[in-house]
């Protein structure tokens, strides 16, 4: 008897310790359209948006890229990222080069084939008051999308609005010329409704989004110990009222900038972008995944990885972050990933204690541990679950016959 309630108060410390930072829970199963999935992002997330559009440009409709720079840009390398994709005091950044290092991830199968880029769209902006990521980097960026084969036609890029180095809101608390905390600027511009209307078309005129319909959902369901790895526990998403009902709707994935994360602003860049009035009139599910702060020298600033600071294969389908995004577009009904893993398939069979341990699983709710990848609820610590692996690192009940 004491060794069963020793075992019992040893299960109480550990859900309690570990619980206890658990925010959300896992993300829905919805119906979308797998071919009109589009990316956008601010300062570090406009990097992280460009790698997603290009690492999975077979499944990837356009981007909007604000504040932001070419594929590859840093080249694995800190002082690249400061001195040649924000400043320029080592040179601009060589697109010609760039491209034919992405050609080459692309004949090793690191990426989608660039091929794909040909028919997207792709918004792009730089404020004439940012001196952060400066002009030359986002013309780089541009140059390296009509290299790689988007139509000249296909890009919108705006240079004209005095901005500061921030995404654009009406209504923001920001003026329009700063670069200050938030990075939530009033210019009297609604970039939100300019990158989807851009990347999608005519869209309907936005209405009063619910906020109960932005909700937290838990991260670590996608990557493992996603804190060491720039990753926050939980992350957002938007969905509207006729995609809960079981409508076909579209996915669009929107990246924070640096000193945007959960921990740092809470939701307020998923509440006020200004991206949930346009989905809630439009069917567009919003996908808010959240970057974590790698306090002292990593990545003090919750920034995405778009320099190796976590993962030297950061800019390819596999790399830690791009594979945790693309299974929560995959678990959310609109896959990105083209990886062919068909014929892996493992079985784990083991308590549910085991797959956490084993990074099978992680917590998603009070006693609960859901299974990373697919983000399904197993159940408590100490039940039994048989889990399948398919492909490599996303879990599942489902069995692989």
């Amino acid at each position: 008897m004491i060794q069963k309630l020793s075992v019992f108060c040893l299960y109480l410390i550990l859900v309690f310790a570990v619980t206890g930072r658990v925010q959300g829970q896992p993300l829905p199963e919805l119906t979308l359209d797998e071919n009109k999935t589009t990316v956008s992002g601010l300062s570090s997330g406009a990097f992280m948006a460009v790698q997603v559009h290009v690492a999975f440009s077979g499944h990837i409709l356009g981007a909007g890229v604000v504040a932001g720079g070419p594929y590859y840009c840093a080249r694995g390398n800190l002082l690249n990222a400061l001195n040649q994709c924000m400043q320029t005091s080592l040179g601009e950044p060589d697109e010609a080069a760039l491209l034919a290092e992405a050609q080459t991830f692309a004949a090793q199968g690191k990426i989608d084939s660039l091929s794909g880029l040909g028919s997207d769209r792709v918004y792009l902006f730089s404020g004439t008051e940012d001196h952060t990521v400066t002009r030359p980097v986002m013309d780089a960026a541009r140059d390296f999308y009509r290299a790689a084969g988007v139509m000249e036609a296909d890009i919108q890029y705006r240079t004209d609005v005095p901005a500061g180095h921030a995404f654009l809101a009406e209504g923001a608390p920001n003026t329009c010329g700063v670069t200050a905390p938030d990075y939530i600027n009033d210019c009297g511009v609604d970039q939100a409704g300019d990158i989807l209307s851009w990347l999608y078309g005519d869209l309907a005129a936005p209405t009063e989004p619910d906020p109960q319909h932005l909700r937290e959902f838990s991260q670590d369901a996608f990557l493992t110990n996603p804190e060491s790895h720039g990753m926050d526990l939980r992350g957002f998403v938007y969905i509207p009222a006729a995609c809960e009902a079981g409508q076909t709707c579209r996915l669009h994935i929107s990246f924070h900038g640096c000193e945007q994360t959960a921990d740092q602003i809470n939701d307020l860049f998923a509440r006020t972008a200004g991206y949930n009035r346009w989905a809630e009139s439009n069917n567009i599910v919003v996908l808010y995944p959240q970057a974590q702060k790698i306090e002292p020298l990593a990545n003090p600033k919750g920034c995405w990885d778009w320099w190796a600071y976590d993962d030297n294969a950061y800019f390819a389908r596999n790399g830690r972050q791009m594979a945790a995004i693309a299974k929560m577009a995959a678990q959310l009904g609109a896959p990105i990933s083209a990886e062919d893993q068909s014929g892996f398939c493992a079985r784990h069979d083991a308590i549910n204690w085991s797959h956490w341990m084993n990074g099978r699983a992680g917590f998603c709710g009070f006693t609960s541990v859901c299974a990373v990848g697919s983000g399904e609820n197993l159940g408590p610590l100490f039940a039994a679950t048989i889990l399948f692996e398919r492909p490599e690192g996303t879990f599942s009940t489902n069995s692989c016959e």
